[in-house]
């Protein structure tokens, strides 16, 4: 067999860690009979909103360059749904692109954002604990792209944010939260009130929406 399919063919680190390990651990810790009751992730959710490509296409063009290099496939375009007079957007207008993650991909990407792009985050502290929406999915909000070694510093002419959702089935948001802290996330650590996470921001919710052209 050739190392290129040898290559292939191997689990994504993270898969094989979710089906030998955290499965477990997680029927273990919240009574589940049926492995497949455990928590699990299914797809991640990546959206750049650039409303200025109204105005400037290139800022869309350089959004789908963005994340065609972030995440190895093509973003899909997402469109105005309604006019919004005050920002000259009318309904159908090009406003921000994304893709959707799911299998192998899925767990490439989450392995090289939590190894890779997270600890270059300025005076990265950890991530929101107020992410979590009710079903247990969870989103946050990046500034910059530039903490993807993938994207060479002298291509980069615009500075974009982006929305991460990672959509999950799960029973419980503590176990939804239980499930990446064994992927390795970085929680922030709750300190009296709460303090809110440093570099990266909390969406509120598992709606993906634009973080908008910075």
């Amino acid at each position: 067999m050739s190392a290129s399919l040898s290559s292939a063919l191997k689990l994504p680190r993270l898969l094989e860690h979710y089906r030998k390990t955290l499965n477990g651990e997680l029927c273990t810790r919240f009574a589940h009979r049926n492995p497949m009751a455990a928590a699990r992730l299914e797809k991640i959710v990546l959206n750049i909103g650039c409303g200025k490509a109204v105005q400037e296409a290139k800022v869309l063009d350089a959004a789908q360059r963005t994340l065609e290099i972030i995440t190895g496939q093509r973003p899909s375009v997402t469109r105005a749904k309604r006019a919004v007079s005050n920002f000259r957007i009318k309904e159908g207008d090009a406003v921000g692109c994304k893709v959707t993650l799911r299998r192998r991909r899925m767990y490439e990407f989450l392995d090289r954002l939590v190894s890779v792009a997270l600890p270059r985050l300025r005076d990265f502290r950890g991530l929101s604990l107020n992410g979590f929406d009710q079903a247990g999915n969870y989103s946050f909000g990046l500034e910059e792209q530039s903490i993807f070694p993938e994207v060479a510093m002298d291509e980069l002419h615009y500075t974009l944010g982006m929305d991460v959702v990672l959509v999950l089935r799960t029973a419980s948001r503590e176990e939804a939260q239980a499930l990446l802290e064994g992927f390795g996330f970085p929680f922030v650590k709750p300190q009296g009130a709460g303090a809110p996470a440093v570099g990266a921001t909390s969406s509120g919710d598992a709606s993906p929406r634009g973080a908008g052209a910075r």
